[in-house]
């Protein structure tokens, strides 16, 4: 069984490195062959080349780590407490209908919002450093978890709390041991989205108004007309997200083992 599963990655992967050696490679060959204009699409060696000179030598506004350091807390950050604030209020206004009442249109009417017009806002308010973009990041990331939760709090199964309850179950233990297990696979399905709108909020912040990051980076490869600038920015900031999205579902395995293991 191990084999077929490992035979069965292996055939993926090949398929995957095929399907990008030939759209990289078609994309090369056009703008060799001047197909494309490589000032509006750059090649991929250029944009290689361009990543090797930012990691040797630096970007023109400081060491490259510095940028990706940067995005990357700002990311975390926003991740973190958007994931915190969208559970504990999805539980509240799950298992308590009176605020789920009162608060719902209103987070409805927020949700509806297109919340990436709130940067200018925030940077006004919180100005050009991490703050603005950690309040960005959180607004876009905590309605993804909410409703997720929300819903996972709503879907727990009625029969299993009122045995709980009767078992002797307080409000604590019930949380603990059968509502969010029960809701942690509608939890851990948001997280993967999650985390890539954390890192939009944070790049956008950044375009929009920054000194520092990957987000100011592709600003100012754009500004300056440097395709292949925007390219490789484009580039770091898919395998940031790349290797996010892995840790995450490394992450989601890990608690979902947890679930079955508490129930």
């Amino acid at each position: 069984m191990r084999k077929k599963v490992l035979k069965i990655r292996a055939r993926n992967l090949t398929l995957q490195i095929i399907l990008a050696i030939i759209i990289f490679g078609l994309w090369e060959f056009l703008a060799d062959r001047q197909i494309i204009d490589k000032f509006f699409f750059s090649s991929p060696s250029e944009i290689l080349l361009h990543i090797a000179d930012w990691f040797q030598n630096g970007t023109s506004q400081g060491p490259l780590y510095v940028h990706f350091i940067v995005t990357f807390e700002e990311t975390i950050l926003s991740f973190v407490i958007g994931v915190a604030l969208g559970v504990i209020g999805g539980y509240l206004l799950g298992r308590n209908e009176i605020l789920s009442v009162v608060f719902g249109p209103y987070i409805q009417m927020l949700n509806a919002l297109p919340r990436v017009v709130l940067a200018p806002i925030f940077i006004l308010w919180l100005g050009l450093g991490m703050p603005s973009k950690v309040a960005l990041g959180v607004t876009l990331t905590f309605f993804v978890v909410f409703f997720n939760a929300f819903q996972g709090v709503r879907e727990v199964d009625k029969n299993l709390v009122n045995n709980a309850r009767l078992l002797g179950a307080n409000n604590r233990q019930l949380a603990r041991h059968v509502i969010i297990p029960s809701a942690l696979t509608w939890i851990l399905s948001s997280l993967h989205s999650s985390f890539g709108f954390a890192l939009v909020g944070a790049v956008v912040g950044e375009f929009i108004g920054a000194t520092k990051g990957l987000g100011f980076l592709i600003s100012q490869a754009q500004g300056a007309f440097d395709t292949a600038g925007v390219f490789a920015g484009m580039v770091l900031l898919s395998i940031t997200a790349l290797a996010a999205n892995w840790a995450v579902g490394k992450l989601e395995k890990r608690f979902i083992a947890w679930r079955f293991v508490r129930q």
